[in-house]
């Protein structure tokens, strides 16, 4: 069987003839199955949702309690039947909740790894290797210039700047889902047990993934009254990187902006956006885990779904194995992951 016939792209994303479901439709449609919970990935309108029981409580977070007409929660590791089509979700290390989707019909094994790392993080598991004939990969960092360093480094350069200017408020920018929440659980196994301030757009989410076992530590609103503006000296503030443009970031002590992303990998971006302090953390592969998954992998094509198509289609034909980009539309990066 042809794996088109199993797996296709179209103007609503992936779509499955056999199963008659779409994955991470980019549009309402009857069936569809959600791999995380980032917006670009998992919409609201649908009239039935497949999704790990953790993405589905994000999506309720983010869209409220009807964001589908019906949901099923599907445990990882477990296999189900959607028409002809054997369906399983597998973990990809994103976020919280976050699965590859594995479809099987007719002796092909299509993986769609939706957004993945390869590197553990404490908030969610690590992703799961699947061999398969057609492995779908995103490219949001595929280019050979993006090679992340470790958490490690990164948090210990915040740390650092804790230390030289304990006068000074750290804000940190930090997309609400995932990767608030990934910094804070760093700075706490880092051995960082003071406070740490969130905006109020990161509450709900930081509460939900509380719930779901992963400990943050004491969290304190990031509210500034009149008067208290000397208590925010040497404090770790985190919030959506949106609100470091506005006001409410002026409200704090001399503050150190930084912003916590693979982008940060840039100079020239950090220094458009006014970030004093660039902490290379993404939720994404970088270039050496894109190829050295596919490498694992060794399926016998390559899809590229979004992000720096080009760059990974070349190596996969250099390394013999077909490929080609599927130019889907409306999947961006969200937050500047």
């Amino acid at each position: 069987m042809r794996p088109e016939d199993l797996l296709c792209p179209g103007p609503s994303g992936l779509y499955s003839p056999l199963g008659d479901f779409y994955v991470d439709p980019v549009r309402p449609v009857p069936r569809a199955l959600v791999t995380h919970g980032h917006s670009d990935h998992a919409r609201a309108g649908h009239q039935a949702v497949l999704a790990t029981a953790e993405t589905l409580k994000i999506m309720a977070v983010r869209y409220g309690a009807d964001f589908a007409g019906a949901t099923q929660a599907m445990p990882l590791g477990e296999t189900i039947r959607i028409g002809e089509v054997a369906v399983t979700f597998q973990p990809a290390g994103h976020v919280l909740g976050s699965a590859q989707i594995v479809v099987e019909a007719r002796g092909c094994r299509i993986v769609v790894s939706g957004d993945y790392k390869r590197r553990p993080d404490p908030t969610c598991a690590s992703f799961h290797p699947v061999p398969c004939d057609v492995f779908i990969t995103e490219a949001t960092f595929g280019l050979p210039v993006f090679r992340h360093p470790s958490d490690a480094h990164e948090i210990g350069k915040l740390l650092a700047s804790l230390e030289a200017f304990p006068e000074r408020a750290h804000l940190v920018g930090a997309y609400p889902l995932g990767k608030a929440q990934r910094v804070i659980r760093l700075l706490r196994d880092a051995g960082y047990d003071r406070t740490i301030h969130i905006h109020g757009a990161l509450e709900k989410l930081c509460r939900l993934y509380e719930k779901e076992g992963v400990a943050l530590g004491p969290l304190a609103p990031a509210t500034v009254e009149t008067g208290r503006k000397a208590e925010f000296a040497g404090a770790v503030v985190v919030g959506p990187p949106s609100a470091f443009s506005d006001l409410w970031a002026r409200r704090f002590p001399d503050p150190v902006p930084a912003f916590a992303s693979g982008w940060m990998t840039i100079r020239q971006r950090a220094k458009q956006r006014g970030v004093e302090l660039p902490l290379i953390l993404s939720d994404h592969a970088d270039w050496d885990e894109l190829t050295a998954t596919i490498a694992e992998l060794g399926p016998a094509e390559v899809w590229v779904t979004h992000g720096r198509e080009e760059a990974l289609v070349r190596w996969c034909e250099l390394a013999g194995i077909r490929a080609r980009p599927l130019h889907l539309v409306g999947y961006e990066d969200e937050g500047e992951e």
